[in-house]
Parts: C-alpha cells; structure tokens; sequence
C-alpha cells in the first residue's frame, strides 16, 4: 500500500520495547511524562496473535500515542496478518524484531537470528509493508556472533530496504546468538556507534536511529548530530523523569502552562490504577511496578518504592497505599529487576 510517511522527527526518541516491561500500563506512564516521543509495545509473537487472545495482546490506551506495535516472527504470510491486525487496531507503525538474542526467541527461529537471512526479513517487510498504509520498521543488531565486518550489517540494511524498509532501529552492538545471556548480550558486546553513524552515511535516504548505552540528554544530543534518532530503554525506565525535558530539548515545544510535578503524575496514575480496575480488572500493583523509578534520584525514594511494592498492601485500594507511600519519603534507591530484552 502506499504510506503516507511521516517526518523523519517521528523517530527523533522512542522508547526501547523491553520484554516484561513496557506493556500498556508502562507506557501510559511515560506519556504522562513526554507528549512526543515514540513509544514501543513489548515484542508480541505472530503465534500469539493468530492463535491467542489477539484483541487481549493489541489492547492499548488511547492516550499512548504515538505507539508501535513491535512483532516477533519470520513467516511472511504471518506477519502480514498481523501487521493488519495492529493497523486495525490503531497502532501508528509496526517494527519487526530483528535483535533480541534470548533463547525462547532463537528457538522460535526469529529475533537477532534473522541477521543472518536478510532475504527472509526483506520478505517479511514486504508481505506488511504490502498490506498496511503505516510504516514498517526493523529493529536490528549491528552484528551476530563474532561477525564484527560492517559489510554486514549494510548489506542487511541495504536487502531490507529494497522491499519498503525506510527505518532502521539499531542496537549498535553485537548479538551472540551463544554463550551469553540477555542480560550479558546488552553489555559485554562493545558498543561501535560508529557503525550506525556510517549506515546513515551510506543510506542518507533511510530513517536510522541508534539504541544502545545512552543515559543523558548529552549523550541523545551526541547521537542526533549523526543519525535521525536515539532510542533509550533501560535509562528510560530506571529513571523515567529524564523524559520530561525531552519535549522542549529535542522537539522544540514550549514548556507546560503548568510545571510537571511528580506528585502531579503520581496522582494521575492513581487515576489510571482506579480506571484500569473499572475496565478491565487490571490489579493496581501490577502498574505501580513500572512508576518505582518516579523518585529515582530524590530524598526518600527508596521508602515510598517499598510502599508501593509491598505485597502485604495488595488488598487495599490504591489511594489507600498512595497515602501511605507519601508518609514514607527517605533514603537510597535500590535495583531494579533487568528486562529481557531490549
């Protein structure tokens, strides 16, 4: 179909999709926070989608966009079938996972793997990009194993781009489909930025942004003077307050008529726990875990977390613990769980 392309600025930030992370009540979180950067759903298996609850795994709250669905899989016919099933359900693009080394992915024949058969995603690209009228995107590694020659990830560029692909997320390390896990493969592979700046060198036509490592605005400014965005995943969700500068830095808008407050967005997530369970059951607790960062870096933010994560306080209902949390403000943060992928 013919797609009405957006500004390339589309892909100016986004948020990274992290397995067991940035589901519907993470990212309605991050909205409160930022009105323009790109959001990302986890990544949802075609499998899942075609032989699951569908309607259950493409539900998303209204306010989340600009949102993308991120698909899992490898066979062409399913993925158009699905890349139809997120545009009619609103999603504003579709990316298809080509980076995510966990061995549940590998063995489902998709994910990083699908460097190494560039005719396949270039197939897959356009069985979607042939029936959707919204762009369709590849997330991708800089490499697999110990394939380190920048030969190959431009010849995967360049055979994905030719079937539709016009953007290009890329996690700018290496993934070893062997020997390292998720969490080992977001840290040991260094880091070569300097590959991705050279993908948009060569493919000045093409979106390409870069994902890896970035923790600072300075360091999102860094990047955007080489390519056309920056994904952040694990800094985004640790320390989600980054977020509110990003609107006015990165997109020129104008501050708010009124000051961000966290106190402000604690209490519009409240609002959204209470709506939630009105709709759909969903337990409080269940959103509370992605807001434990709001404090992150403030006097007290270690208590209120333990409020919130208290499992003793499940029962309750969530203005309940809201109240308790703000009378337990004092001391140092503590780790949070990593995601699966990113």
């Amino acid at each position: 179909m013919s797609v009405d392309f957006p500004d390339p600025s589309f892909w100016r930030l986004s948020v990274a999709p992290m397995m067991g992370w940035t589901d519907r009540h993470c990212r309605f979180f991050h909205r409160l926070l930022t009105r323009r950067t790109l959001l990302y759903t986890e990544m949802v298996t075609t499998g899942a989608l075609i032989h699951g609850n569908a309607a259950q795994h493409l539900h998303f709250n209204k306010e989340e966009h600009p949102v993308a669905l991120q698909l899992g899989g490898s066979d062409p016919v399913d993925l158009a079938v699905c890349a139809r099933l997120g545009q009619a359900r609103g999603y504003d693009e579709i990316n298809l996972n080509c980076g995510c080394p966990s061995e549940r992915v590998l063995k489902g024949a998709f994910g990083a793997c699908l460097m190494g058969e560039a005719q396949l995603v270039a197939d897959g690209v356009k069985a979607m990009v042939d029936v959707v009228d919204i762009p369709v995107t590849v997330k991708h590694r800089i490499g697999i194993d110990k394939i380190e020659s920048y030969d190959f990830v431009r010849d995967f560029v360049g055979t994905v781009s030719e079937a539709g692909c016009r953007v290009f997320l890329v996690h700018a390390r290496n993934a070893w489909l062997q020997g390292l896990s998720p969490k080992e493969n977001r840290e040991i592979p260094p880091l070569r930025y300097d590959l991705v700046h050279q993908l948009k060198r060569d493919f000045p036509h093409l979106v390409i942004a870069v994902n890896g490592g970035i923790k600072t605005n300075a360091q999102i400014a860094e990047q955007l003077a080489h390519v056309d965005g920056a994904m952040i995943g694990r800094e985004a969700y640790h320390n989600p307050w980054l977020m509110t500068s990003w609107d006015e830095a990165f997109y020129g808008e104008s501050s708010r008529a009124e000051p961000l407050t966290r106190e402000a967005v604690e209490l519009a997530m409240v609002d959204y726990m209470e709506r939630a369970a009105a709709d759909d059951g969903a337990p409080w607790y269940s959103i509370a875990s992605h807001m434990l960062g709001l404090r992150h870096g403030e006097h007290g933010a270690r208590k209120w977390r333990q409020v919130w994560s208290d499992h003793k306080l499940k029962p309750l209902p969530p203005r309940e613990v809201w109240a308790m949390a703000q009378a337990h403000v004092g001391h140092a943060e503590v780790e949070m769980p990593e995601p699966e992928c990113s």
